[in-house]
């Protein structure tokens, strides 16, 4: 008799654990994605300007990297509640938005899929690429940005911009009560690569540096010899962050390689001003047309946000700007979730001299609390999803909690940051 209840027992744990693992590995179809191609009855008003409030909230997705795979339903959620919880004004795409096909077809399908969200939001977007967006297919950037046009929401360059990185350009912001530019926002193009062998990633490049120059001179001259404060937006970080990282000994706890120059081993600088973790070295373009020293000069932009290192989520300060990294958007099961997220930069009109700035990872959002109202989106993925990254979330920030006292207890390192979200 004992023996049957232990056989039973047995099989009853064997069920629920193999409930368990289908449950979590065999996912409902999000039926809220839409794939076909831009309606022409859509129309997103995409003139930038303050909030009768005076305020501005610009939503930072970075490397989606959609594709045919498992995690494209979760990731496209991920993206569209995100929207939905933060109501931008303004989302701003910093390239890796999708993986390019050689079947130029299935790439536009894919793009359906992310554009999408946003028109059916009216929800004005600026596009700029990363490295991956045309490394493969026969879709050329020039291609893929006239594509992404034929969505009303799109903010993208101008056809004067005829530059090999094109996808770039800038977004004035106009007051709330008038049409004098009060704010700007540079997107720039850090391209996929440079023409060495083996290659190396690109960066901006010196005729994009004219173009801002060019360009910065006439907002000045429009706004009375006044600089319009900005801020910059592109994929690859400028090779300058690595001026406000701390040298030290390979042997260092947990010191990061830099890209480049194997013997050479970097983490945050105490004495710097810091934000957020650092989890993989950066990874800036090989050479260095000057873009940063232009910027500097000009003395107008305030930060930089960049993507492209998935896992890094942080700010320095180089000079008089912020130079920042945001996470990577999307949804990855187990892999690096405690670092996936996204970021709001958020300019109030009263002094455009300052900004604020947050990063918002998927376990912070999408807690338990956030199943409820997932259930009243009346469908049957919404619930499903946000109860596997509330529980996986719960597991990973736990852990995430422990490494760091662990780390900081028998290394004296910090890992992040107090103000660890900006």
């Amino acid at each position: 008799m004992v023996k049957k209840l232990i056989l039973i027992a047995l099989l009853v744990a064997v069920v629920i654990f193999v409930s368990g693992i289908i449950y979590f590995q065999i996912e409902p179809k999000n039926t809220s994605i839409n794939y076909e191609p831009a309606d022409s009855q859509k129309v997103t008003d995409t003139t930038i300007r303050f909030n009768s409030d005076g305020k501005l909230k610009i939503l930072h997705i970075a490397d989606p990297h959609l594709a045919n795979d498992k995690h494209f339903d979760s990731s496209i959620w991920v993206i569209a509640e995100a929207c939905d919880v933060e109501k931008p004004d303004l989302v701003v795409l910093t390239g890796d938005n999708t993986k390019p096909y050689d079947d130029p077809e299935e790439t536009k399908k894919i793009i359906n899929s992310l554009m999408n969200i946003f028109e059916s939001r009216n929800i004005p977007v600026a596009v700029t690429f990363g490295n991956h967006d045309s490394e493969a297919g026969p879709m050329t950037r020039a291609d893929i940005m006239e594509y992404y046009k034929t969505f009303s929401c799109v903010i993208s360059a101008d056809d004067s911009t005829n530059f090999k990185n094109c996808a770039t350009f800038n977004v004035p912001v106009l007051a709330s009560d008038s049409d004098k530019v009060k704010f700007n926002i540079w997107v720039f193009d850090s391209g996929d690569y440079d023409e060495d062998e083996p290659r190396h990633y690109d960066r901006v490049r010196t005729e994009q540096i004219e173009w801002y120059k060019k360009t910065y001179a006439g907002l000045k001259a429009e706004n009375g010899g006044e600089a319009v404060n900005s801020v910059v937006f592109q994929h690859i970080i400028v090779p300058e962050i690595y001026d406000v990282l701390k040298k030290v000994d390979s042997k260092k706890p947990f010191a990061i390689p830099h890209i480049y120059n194997e013997d050479e081993y970097y983490m945050f600088d105490a004495e710097q001003t810091n934000y957020g973790m650092l989890n993989e070295k950066p990874c800036p373009g090989y050479y260095n047309d000057g873009q940063f020293d232009a910027l500097l000069e000009n003395g107008d932009v305030l930060a930089m946000f960049t993507g492209h290192d998935h896992t890094n989520a942080f700010g320095v300060r180089n000079q008089s700007i912020d130079i920042y990294t945001s996470p990577m958007t999307r949804y990855k099961g187990l892999a690096y979730t405690t670092q996936y997220g996204y970021r709001v930069v958020e300019i109030d009109e009263k002094d455009t001299s300052v900004y604020n700035t947050r990063v918002e990872r998927l376990y912070d959002v999408f807690d338990f609390g956030y199943i409820k109202t997932a259930r009243d989106n009346g469908d049957k993925y919404s619930p499903r999803i946000a109860f596997e990254l509330a529980v996986k979330g719960k597991v990973q920030k736990d852990f995430m909690n422990i490494y760091q006292s662990a780390i900081e207890l028998f290394t004296g390192r910090t890992v992040a940051y107090p103000d660890y979200q900006k």
